[in-house]
């Protein structure tokens, strides 16, 4: 079913997409979470965002070659219906949708401490109502509202990160600190107990934290239902990703623990607000503040979008209720957005009943569903090559780099974080969660979906949008283009 048909509106141009894809990787894994990884592998954290930051490219060209050649609604949910079979599909679209209800209720509970930085005595579960609320305001108005807003958002944090690095290195060059007891510089991430003190096993453990940072890059594939011109926008967005990890992650990372050694970053604030805080600058790292806040919203508000869209593909597959495909009359998928808002309110809970302990259990779960998903993006990726070699098929107009031993090392990389989460204790209730999705989403399959949603996808042609048919619907149409043949060569039979 094409996007368009189904209420959804190609609201988003290259101006919103290209923003987007610049900032959807700088949000709260960057801001908030960045401590945790510190703190777990100390400056060699910064090889695991670029381990990290490589396996997010591959993921990510993976989807742009199958989302050009097929620019739907639902993305990735789809092409795992139709390459690899209509479980896995659903299987996918309904971790992902679950992936952005976690990723959101880490953003709304990272946007409640940064908060309290200025408003230390109000309960965090009230600013989380207030976000949870004005998230679905904007998301219930049109996607080119939801466009406009992300592009804005993700102006600041890029422009804030960019000012950030450049004043960090002219505290750095120009000495400023170096009157504390600790010196800014680089030899701040060798001394310390150098660069690796937690050794391979910290590096190895920072992982799971790296990962739940890069989760959400793949809601670029999403827009290519609602994108004014997919086949050119997306792939200069994706090309986008190696050097915005790099300087958004690695540059400002090496500044931040070059100017405060990575042994004092708590967790407490914003790594981004503390080293402001540590210079005794108060009124910078209130402004930085305003951008970690900002890069919360952009993140909370990118999560609506990408579930919302991938339960609206869902109920165009059979692999939904059917409610989630209205919309209301600016192409908005309005049951999917009350949905999402009605999950987050349980955030407001989660963060008065585990107040201390919330935000990294919220991440190791959703960075299982994320590399979940990306496991299969690459699979069904795998899948369409092979189709395509095996059958002669046109050549994909953005073909992956390095194909096949790229995807095949990152699959590597994604199953050593999935045992990672396993293995490390304070991460191993979120693989037992995970294995209880998987268990759940096999038994709603077999109860709910039935005959719906089951049989594989077909392409109209090689560049056409991917269309369901089920069992029934092509037993039926097949019945009927025989008897058609047999009409029309009754008259040369006489």
């Amino acid at each position: 079913m094409n996007a368009n048909a189904s209420g959804l509106k190609r609201g988003l141009t290259s101006r919103h997409i290209k923003m987007m894809a610049l900032g959807s990787a700088i949000g709260t894994g960057l801001f908030y979470g960045s401590a945790g990884a510190i703190q777990t592998a100390g400056p060699a954290v910064l090889l695991a965002y670029m381990l990290g930051g490589a396996v997010v490219f591959m993921v990510m060209r993976s989807l742009g070659e199958m989302a050009v050649r097929h620019p739907v609604a639902g993305s990735f949910g789809q092409y795992a219906s139709r390459y690899v079979s209509p479980f896995a599909g659903f299987f996918t679209g309904w971790t992902y949708t679950f992936e952005m209800v976690v990723v959101a209720l880490a953003d709304v509970t990272a946007f409640g401490v940064y908060m309290g930085f200025w408003f230390p005595d109000v309960e965090r579960w009230v600013w989380i109502l207030a976000v949870v609320f004005f998230i679905t305001a904007v998301n219930l108005v049109s996607v080119k509202v939801f466009g406009e807003l992300e592009f804005w958002f993700a102006l600041i944090k890029i422009v804030a990160i960019i000012a950030m690095i450049a004043g960090g290195i002219a505290i750095i060059v120009f000495g400023l600190g170096n009157q504390s007891e600790n010196a800014s510089g680089i030899q701040n991430l060798f001394t310390h107990e150098g660069f690796m003190p937690n050794g391979v096993w910290g590096l190895m453990v920072s992982l799971t934290i790296v990962m739940f940072a890069f989760g959400g890059t793949e809601v670029i594939g999403i827009t290519a239902g609602e994108a004014q011109d997919p086949k050119k926008v997306l792939p200069s967005a994706i090309n986008s990703v190696p050097v915005r990890i790099l300087i958004f992650y690695v540059g400002a990372l090496t500044v931040i623990m070059s100017i405060q050694p990575w042994n004092t970053i708590d967790g407490e604030t914003s790594p981004f607000v503390s080293i402001f805080q540590s210079l005794g600058l108060e009124g910078a790292a209130s402004v930085l503040n305003v951008v970690v806040i900002t890069a919360a919203l952009s993140a909370i508000n990118a999560d609506f979008f990408g579930a919302g869209r991938m339960l609206h593909g869902l109920a165009e597959q059979g692999q939904a209720p059917r409610a989630f495909l209205k919309t209301t009359s600016t192409g908005v998928p309005f049951m999917t957005v009350i949905v999402m808002s009605s999950s987050l309110l349980m955030g407001v809970l989660l963060n008065i009943w585990f107040h201390d302990q919330i935000f990294f259990l919220i991440a190791a779960l959703a960075t299982f569903a994320t590399v979940v998903v990306w496991l299969m993006i690459l699979i069904s990726h795998a899948r369409m090559k092979r189709e395509i070699a095996r059958d002669g098929l046109l050549p994909s107009e953005f073909p992956v780099p390095l194909w096949p031993v790229a995807n095949y090392l990152a699959v590597g990389v994604i199953g050593v974080v999935i045992v990672m989460i396993g293995v490390v204790p304070d991460t191993q209730p979120a693989l037992i969660v995970g294995a209880l999705w998987v268990a759940v989403l096999g038994g709603c399959y077999a109860l709910f979906v039935k005959g719906r949603g089951r049989a594989r996808m077909e392409l109209v042609d090689e560049t056409s949008p991917i269309t369901i048919i089920p069992k029934a619907e092509a037993a039926a149409a097949a019945k009927a283009r025989d008897a058609e043949a047999d009409a029309a060569e009754e008259p040369s039979n006489r």
